[in-house]
This record gives structure tokens, C-alpha cells and sequence, in this order.
């Protein structure tokens, strides 16, 4: 009755004290019927019948997996604004992403060359964290051409940034040689 909210089950209310659970409350005149066993639970189908696990291991029917658009452009690594209505309106099948990304149609690798870029591609090309793109003042996506120019430019807190990265893996992996 744990976790069942006030809802009793078939099982409980048919419970009598003294029955065992699974049974009906019945008076057998013989000492066992012989659809009851010996512990008193009624047998299901034949007891001498082997089951094989055919039922189990039949295949199922294989489900659609589907994401939303956003999900999909992230896996993508673009921006969602910037993708076609047709993709950002409707859903996109496991296999569609695959397809996508196997074979990347025209405005997706215009997208991936020129941008705008989402801001975990933004950060992976300029070799900072996400979390240092956001402390250097940039919270937008930007293109390819002003991720080259930043490059370029080279300020300050981008070089901070590049160092506390570097820093930042030599820890992990001298924790994951540990």
C-alpha cells in the first residue's frame, strides 16, 4: 500500500484477515481443490508446461526516436535561428540527424563555415571555456569572420582566458593519470 496514494488494489480488497494473499476467501470442503497449490496460490495454465523465452526475446516493434529542433541544432553545432523555418518547425528523427550529419546539406555547411555560431563553437574555436567567453564580455553568437578578427586582435583577457584553459586541462588529465 506503500506509494499507491489511497488506491487499493483488487488483491487488498479481496484480502481477509486470515486468507492468504492471492487467494479467494472460499470454504473448501476438500483439503486441496485442484486448481489451488499446496501453499494455497492458484496455478496459472499448466504447472508442468516449460515456458521458453520466445515471448521475451521476440523482437519490438523499433520506435521512432525524435528530439526537438533545438536538441537537434545543438548536436549540429549551429545556431537555430540562423537554420532554415522548415527545421526549426517541425521534429527531427535519430535517423534525419544522422543523415544530417553523414551528409550535411548546403545550408548546413554554410552554417558549420560562416556562422553565426552558438556560443560552445564560439568557444571551441577561440580555445577558451564557454565561462570565459562570458567573463571577456561576450554573450551573443558570433560569425566566422569576428571569431578570426578576436583572433587577430588578440586583447587581453582572451590570452587570460587561453591560459587558465591550458591550465585548467593539465589538472584534468593529471587527476585522470592519478
Amino acid at each position: 500500500m506503500i506509494g499507491t496514494l489511497g488506491i487499493l488494489s483488487v488483491q487488498t480488497l479481496t484480502h481477509l484477515a486470515g486468507v492468504t494473499p492471492g487467494t479467494y476467501a472460499s470454504r473448501n470442503t476438500l483439503p486441496i481443490s485442484p486448481s489451488v497449490t499446496s501453499s494455497g496460490y492458484r496455478c496459472q495454465g499448466n504447472p508442468f508446461r516449460l515456458t521458453t523465452l520466445d515471448a521475451m526475446t521476440s523482437p519490438k516493434p523499433k520506435t521512432i526516436q525524435t528530439m526537438k529542433p533545438e536538441t537537434a541544432a545543438k548536436k549540429l553545432g549551429v545556431l537555430l535561428s540562423a537554420t532554415p523555418a522548415e527545421f526549426q518547425a517541425g521534429v527531427v528523427s535519430r535517423d534525419e540527424l544522422n543523415e544530417l550529419q553523414a551528409k550535411p546539406p548546403t545550408w548546413l555547411a554554410d552554417l558549420r563555415r560562416n556562422g553565426p555560431h552558438p556560443k560552445q563553437v564560439v568557444a571551441a574555436k577561440l580555445g577558451i571555456s564557454i565561462s570565459g567567453l562570458a567573463r571577456g564580455g561576450i554573450t551573443g553568437p558570433l560569425t566566422t569572420a569576428e571569431i578570426d578578427e578576436l583572433k587577430a586582435e588578440n586583447p587581453a583577457w582572451l590570452e587570460r582566458e587561453r591560459s587558465v584553459q591550458a591550465e585548467a586541462r593539465k589538472e584534468a588529465l593529471r587527476l585522470k593519470q592519478r
